[in-house]
């Protein structure tokens, strides 16, 4: 597809990542050759259904350029989200740049909670438990496989 604008003027290095069960930062970085006074919007939309909204809390850098955006109370839904960045310019026309992400892929997962360990040294067993970690999409237990790594000292 041809896209209208100069030549490596769209966003590079787009990634998105879900924490803390709702929140999501994504960041980008300027064009290769983009014009000095570029300055990029993100849109995106969360699911079919939903209307396309524009980041409401911007990340700059020092010359008060968009380069990330803050969400909070993000939903993951089952279809793909659709985000795009355009930017404007007075010298040129930038192109875009757009990608559908499935957002279970970008979820970083929190650690377990309320770990407890009990031991019995007469019978030298522990009893270690744990709640899982809460997510946002799902409620599914076994979609999680745990590791105890045990030291001793």
């Amino acid at each position: 597809p041809v896209f209208a604008g100069m030549n490596r003027s769209a966003i590079e290095n787009f990634s998105c990542v879900i924490y803390n069960v709702s929140l999501m930062n994504c960041t980008w970085q300027a064009g290769r050759d983009a014009p000095g006074d570029t300055q990029y919007f993100l849109y995106w939309q969360n699911s079919r259904d939903d209307d396309k909204m524009e980041c409401e809390l911007y990340i700059k850098d020092e010359n008060g350029r968009n380069m990330g955006c803050r969400f909070q109370n993000v939903r993951i839904e089952t279809q793909k989200s659709y985000f795009l960045v355009n930017g404007s310019s007075k010298d040129s026309q930038i192109q875009f740049y757009d990608e559908y992400i499935q957002l279970y892929k970008i979820e970083k997962l929190m650690s377990p909670s309320n770990i407890t360990v009990d031991c019995d040294e007469t019978k030298d067993d522990c009893i270690i438990q744990w709640q899982r970690p809460q997510i946002s999409h799902s409620n599914k237990d076994k979609c999680f496989k745990y590791e105890i790594n045990i030291k001793y000292k």
